[in-house]
């Protein structure tokens, strides 16, 4: 294994003081217990945003707080859920009165620490919602979740919710629109290779040379069915089906194309990717009004990409362009 890291133990902490000081004019990064916070919160009348899972998908989560996305994000252990002791002080130093929703992936460990962590916020009089992403087509179960994985997804929700917090919608009105955004939007990937997790020491699953794993998850869960290697555009196609399948988008809708990195894939390679199911979506006649292309939630080193598309309306596409400043997605500000 070599990677640039120190001591395998103090990964995380070490890479949360890392982008504290990288970033400091954006965000707050709080140590024992370890939680990040945007530099002006709380943000007097608006909603609060707070997110967190496992390191190792970076950006995500922190990599969104800022103007525009999360008030907070709550980092665990690599591929491990945050403890509810991180959550409740992201909830209440956040809070401005205006209420907190709680952007959570369907994994079972987030789930259930997010949702203990809300119980104990609401005791201390505090509003919060939970709305809970589950946008991956591949499987409806896995090694660490019930029913479908939060994914790709999550991103756009973050985003489109966090936008419109920011404008000084209600709680239940972001928790609508995020809810919207999460039954509109649907995702899957695929792995050319594994990652490794630094404590761990050795690759996270096993692929042959000439294998991929299609529908694999973001900690290197089983998908759907392992294949030969093939062409980009063959590959495209394999993830690209599923998901219009189940989204349901007819001739004539709007959406959004998102095609993201594993971590350890060429920035040159997810644009042929996305020329592909550009392509593909035009001749289904779609509207690609928007798109995103990039690592944006990753697998540590993981060698893959995965596909998503959202059906956009017209208050998502305003809420999508307005102002955005966070350390991995900025524009308009």
């Amino acid at each position: 294994m070599k990677k640039l890291i120190n001591d395998p133990r103090a990964v995380v902490a070490e890479s949360l003081e890392g982008f504290g000081m990288a970033h400091h004019d954006l965000v707050k990064v709080h140590a024992d217990p370890a939680y990040v916070t945007r530099r002006d919160a709380p943000v007097s009348g608006k909603v609060s945003l707070v997110s967190g899972g496992g390191s190792g998908h970076e950006p995500l989560h922190s990599g969104y707080v800022g103007r525009g996305m999360l008030d907070a994000a709550v980092p665990g252990a690599v591929f491990t859920s945050p403890t509810p002791d991180q959550i409740l002080p992201a909830i209440t130093n956040t809070d401005s009165g205006a209420g907190v929703l709680l952007i959570v992936k369907n994994y079972t460990g987030d789930i259930l620490n997010f949702e203990t962590a809300a119980e104990l916020a609401q005791a201390e009089g505090i509003d919060v919602k939970s709305v809970v992403v589950n946008d991956d087509v591949a499987v409806e179960d896995s090694l660490y979740t019930a029913g479908r994985r939060g994914v790709g997804g999550t991103v756009l929700v973050e985003r489109i919710a966090g936008a419109a917090a920011e404008r000084g919608d209600s709680l239940d009105a972001v928790t609508s629109l995020a809810e919207r955004v999460n039954a509109g939007v649907r995702s899957m990937g695929v792995a050319l290779s594994a990652c490794t997790v630094p404590h761990a020491g050795e690759p996270s699953f096993d692929l042959a040379e000439n294998e991929i794993e299609l529908g694999v998850g973001i900690h290197g869960e089983p998908g759907r069915r392992r294949m030969p290697m093939a062409p980009a555009d063959a590959i495209t196609d394999q993830l690209l089906e599923p998901i219009l399948s189940d989204l349901g988008a007819g001739s004539g809708e709007r959406v959004l194309l998102f095609v993201n990195g594993m971590g350890g894939t060429p920035l040159s390679e997810l644009y042929i990717v996305y020329r592909h199911a550009a392509k593909l979506l035009a001749d289904r006649g779609l509207h690609v009004e928007r798109s995103l292309v990039g690592n944006y939630i990753t697998a540590l080193e993981m060698q893959g990409a995965s596909i998503t598309v959202l059906k956009l309306d017209d208050e998502m596409i305003n809420l999508w362009d307005s102002p955005v400043h966070t350390a991995a997605l900025r524009w308009g500000a």
